[in-house]
């Protein structure tokens, strides 16, 4: 192997902020037998590849080859805003570049599982959606970032990056629990807060969480086959391509299915 695949695999363990500790205990393996991968001093058994590519949720061709796969779309929509906003009289560039606030994250996340996790059709599936469309509809509405994380383009939809990292804190903390489950005939993966844990909403503007509950109101009760679909017509997943990140900006391009953005006419 070359060392451009090590470097592969350890970037995608960086950018998903993993510690080689988190990722050799999801692989069963020693930190010393991980670090020795990364190293380039032993290969990834088929075993422990296949584990990768669900942690990192990419495909185990792409785990093997060492590359991500990322299709061409073209797009074609008309922009309904510039690049600018106005504060204080002032213009300033809009910040597109996902801020990425982890303790906010961990927070809204924790807010949207007391409210809505209990839901029979809440899953992994739909949290992700939920997160996607707070985040996205946020920065189209006020030109600003609420949690400001990354969003890669899969097969069902946006996956929010830091995802499963965050799962992986809260659980050690002891503040939620993951457990399976089935909606109907669907498999699921869910996941349960401690009812002694309550979500520091501080860290939450009064429009923040308005939002947030407001976007709990219209989407939580949809199925992950309903949501999914919604955002595969929304623009940033669109023209992603697989496996990239979601650019905001894209937003102000967005279908009248999913814009939430009074727009003045052109």
């Amino acid at each position: 192997m070359a060392n451009k695949y090590f470097a592969f695999i350890k970037s995608l363990r960086t950018q998903r902020n993993f510690s080689q500790l988190e990722i050799a205990e999801k692989l069963g393996i020693s930190r010393s037998s991980y670090i020795a991968f990364e190293q380039g001093k032993r290969q990834l058994t088929l075993a422990e590849a296949g584990e990768l590519s669900k942690i990192f949720e990419i495909s185990l061709e792409d785990i093997q080859t060492g590359t991500i796969s990322m299709p061409e779309i073209i797009l074609e929509k008309y922009k309904k805003s510039s690049k600018t906003k106005v504060v204080d009289n002032k213009i300033q560039e809009r910040i597109s570049v996902p801020q990425e606030h982890l303790e906010k994250f961990k927070q809204v996340l924790l807010y949207l599982l007391a409210k809505i996790g209990g839901k029979p059709n809440v899953g992994q599936t739909v949290l992700y959606k939920l997160l996607y469309f707070i985040d996205f509809d946020y920065y189209e509405k006020f030109e600003e970032q609420l949690i400001g994380a990354r969003y890669m383009k899969n097969t069902h939809g946006p996956t929010p990056v830091i995802f499963a990292k965050l799962i992986s804190d809260l659980e050690r903390e002891g503040k939620i629990e993951t457990v399976k489950s089935k909606f109907y005939k669907y498999e699921q993966k869910k996941f349960l807060v401690n009812p002694a844990v309550s979500p520091d909403v501080s860290t939450l503007s009064a429009r923040e969480l308005s939002h947030i509950d407001w976007e709990l109101n219209r989407l939580s009760d949809m199925t992950a086959a309903q949501i999914s679909a919604l955002s595969h017509i929304d623009t940033p997943w669109v023209v992603a391509k697989d496996r990239e990140c979601l650019n905001y900006e894209f937003v102000f391009y967005r279908p009248v299915e999913t814009s939430v953005r009074e727009y003045e006419p052109l």
